[in-house]
């Protein structure tokens, strides 16, 4: 199988470690955190002007047709410069659900906004009881005539206080976990009975709880045929755990050279401490992990879209317990070669390890996907 990369992307990937580059450094990223909306609006325009925004969207519906390897090429460089502009939340997550599950109008209404960087997205699923599981729903969608009314309350959203709409799951029929009977709406974050508490996160992003006080919405604000929003939901996620993976490798990258470089610098004894044979074969042991790591997320790359959403499901979280295990060795490799400079606030890796440890948190940590591998891979008892 060719694993090499198109003309096209090969320059995509160029652009965008140009463009990571030049705009982020540790003081660059701490004045976009300290924003009212902990990223630079400008930088987004930038995104947006360089089609990055558009990018996994279909060209007829305003975006540039690619594919999930091209989303993997951007997270991979995000990881490397820890961006924290809300690309997975708005476009992969967001404009995901909306390709997916919108109708011709809506997806013409909200994706070529999205793409040209006028609209954030939010995805408002997560619930306080929920934890890992995407069909544990209680929010509620009540049909009130030809429209509905949604209360519930929603947690951790991603980017979700400076999101202009968001995407709320409720269930429609059913009861809590079942996969039937959960619905999408297009909600305007602004709306009546919409309160939205952010907050920052540990890793530097931005999250928030947003409570829905029974909001009205009308009938064409739902994403697709109610009560059937599940697959979408699910396919969706996938997506963005392929992308969380690419982001995941650029960050090992990124820690392994720099923790190389301490080890060539550092002296201790009149020589380098990365003479020591020691040393050297627990840096090797993250070089390894990290190969480990990016040959998984190539493959949970190309496998985000497959039709057989078992096969997708199994090794999209194959790809993610790769992932956690390897992020957790090398991010604690790196912190304890690095001594006490390793856990200053000042220093890069520090900010690297606590990004590594929010993904494998982030949408199923290593046990949840453990046991969802397992479902979808073992025979039935």
């Amino acid at each position: 199988m060719d694993f090499d990369f198109t003309d096209e992307q090969r320059l995509l990937d160029e652009t965008v470690r140009r463009l990571v580059k030049d705009e982020y450094d540790i003081p660059k990223r701490k004045s976009y955190i300290a924003t009212p909306e902990g990223f630079s609006r400008k930088l987004w325009e930038r995104f947006a002007e360089l089609g990055l925004l558009g990018l996994p969207i279909a060209e007829s519906e305003g975006g540039f047709g690619g594919t999930a390897v091209e989303t993997m090429i951007v997270m991979e460089s995000f990881g490397r410069g820890l961006v924290v502009e809300p690309f997975l939340a708005s476009v992969v997550l967001g404009g995901g659900l909306v390709a997916l599950a919108g109708s011709a109008a809506q997806k013409k209404s909200v994706l070529p906004q999205m793409a040209a960087g006028k609209l954030l997205l939010a995805f408002a699923h997560g619930e306080r009881q929920s934890r890992y599981s995407l069909s544990d729903v209680e929010t509620t969608a009540t049909k009130v005539g030809g429209g509905y009314v949604l209360r519930g309350l929603k947690g951790v959203v991603l980017h979700g206080d400076s999101a202009g709409m968001l995407i709320v799951s409720a269930r429609t029929a059913g009861s809590s976990r079942e996969r039937n009977g959960i619905s999408l709406f297009l909600v305007d974050a602004k709306a009546k009975g919409v309160a939205v508490r952010g907050y920052p996160t540990v890793d530097g992003l931005r999250a928030a709880e947003i409570t829905l006080d029974a909001v009205p919405v009308d009938g064409d604000a739902v994403l697709g045929a109610p009560g059937a929003a599940y697959p979408a939901i699910e396919h969706a996620v996938d997506r963005a755990i392929a992308a969380l993976c690419a982001e995941a490798v650029g960050i090992m990258e990124t820690l392994n050279a720099t923790t190389l470089d301490y080890l060539k610098t550092r002296k201790q004894f009149g020589v380098p401490i990365g003479s020591f044979q020691a040393l050297q074969h627990r840096m090797a042991d993250m070089v390894l992990e990290h190969e480990q790591s990016k040959s998984m997320a190539v493959l949970a790359a190309l496998c985000a879209d497959l039709a057989d959403a078992r096969e997708r499901r199994r090794v999209v979280s194959a790809a993610k317990v790769q992932i956690g295990k390897s992020g957790r060795f090398v991010g604690q490799q790196s912190i304890q070669l690095h001594g006490g400079i390793g856990m200053t606030d000042e220093y890069v890796a520090g900010h690297y390890f606590k990004r590594l440890s929010m993904i494998d948190q982030c949408l199923g940590d290593v046990d949840h996907h453990l046991d969802r591998f397992a479902e979808v891979t073992l025979p039935a008892a």
